[in-house]
This record gives C-alpha cells, sequence and structure tokens, in this order.
C-alpha cells in the first residue's frame, strides 16, 4: 500500500511539474525563425549592408520564472563580422511587471537602460547583414534576473552583462529572427 501511494504521489509531482507553465518570448511581427522585414533592418548612413529603416519590432513575453525582478534583453548575431558575433542589443533593468515592448520602443531607448552594442550605441541596431552573405539569425534573448530593475550601470557591453548576471539569472527565453541581403 505504500509503493502505491508513493507511486501516486510521484506521479502527481512529475504531472505538477510537468504543468508549469514555459517562459516565452514572441513577436507579433513575424514567427519564430521566420524572414523579419526590412523595417527592422538596420539604416547606419554610409554602411551600405544598412539598407532598412532601424524600427524595432514588438516583442512580448509571458510567464517569467517566479522571483523575477527584472529582465535584460540581447540581441546577437552569431555569425556576423566573419563569425565573431554582433550584438545589436543590449538591455537590461527591464522592470518585472513590463510584458512588452512596442514596435519602435526599444530603437527609441525607453523603459529599459541601454547597454553598449557591437557599434557603439546603447539601443537597438537592426540588422545589417554584407550582401550576399546569406540569411543571418538574430537571436533574441530575454533573460529573468533577480535583481532590482535599477542594480546596474548604463552602457555594460554583452559580455560584461552576463558577468554581472551570474548568480541572478532564473530563466530565459529566446525567438529568432532572419534577415539577409541577397
Amino acid at each position: 500500500m505504500k509503493r502505491i501511494l508513493l507511486s501516486f504521489s510521484l506521479l502527481a509531482c512529475v504531472t505538477a511539474a510537468s504543468a508549469a507553465p514555459v517562459f516565452t518570448l514572441n513577436s507579433p511581427d513575424f514567427n519564430d525563425n521566420d524572414v523579419m522585414a526590412k523595417t527592422f533592418a538596420g539604416n547606419a548612413k554610409g554602411n551600405a549592408s544598412c539598407t532598412g529603416e532601424g524600427i524595432s519590432p514588438a516583442l512580448s513575453w509571458n510567464n517569467p520564472p517566479p522571483g523575477t525582478k527584472s529582465f535584460a534583453l540581447t540581441l546577437v548575431d552569431p555569425v556576423g563580422a566573419k563569425g565573431l558575433g554582433v550584438n545589436h542589443m543590449v538591455a537590461y533593468n527591464i522592470p518585472f511587471q513590463r510584458t512588452s515592448f512596442a514596435r519602435g520602443e526599444l530603437s527609441d531607448g525607453k523603459g529599459y537602460t541601454g547597454g553598449k552594442n557591437s557599434p557603439g550605441t546603447l539601443r537597438y541596431y537592426g540588422p545589417c547583414p554584407p550582401a550576399g552573405s546569406g540569411q543571418h539569425h538574430y537571436n533574441f534573448t530575454l533573460i529573468a534576473t533577480d535583481l532590482p530593475a535599477n542594480a546596474l550601470g548604463q552602457g555594460l557591453t554583452r559580455e560584461e552583462l552576463l558577468s554581472k548576471l551570474k548568480g541572478h539569472t532564473l530563466g530565459a527565453a529566446g525567438l529568432i529572427g532572419r534577415f539577409g541581403n541577397e
């Protein structure tokens, strides 16, 4: 009888654990692993690879881990710069109450503390892959942390941010958008 009760207890625990909601990151502007519109590509003057409008896509998230006090958001092209990677967005101190960014809001630098991306700005910098390099994958990663929303100072690089988040992360959600200049 004890074994039967123990088996039912374990089954109930496993079922409850598997029913926990998943932390997700989404965009109404593109589905995961879909091609992003040219609107979201970079628009840096003097760079022929920046063929877009430089407007950030809308993002929303659901089911952050319990205990979340703030979020960090990064956008990386891992094959950019001929394989060295390009950081397009480093944002953090995003309050835990927040569940989305409207289209263009990350470009405007509102609702977060800006970290330094590869081009040296503190805001969203859209995709600018060289012509003929194929489709690049732009990895949006939203990290839930136990840090208060004012814990980190402005201007951290992605590497500095990740170093400061060690021991403070509770989970992450990702979304991939593709873009290429053929």
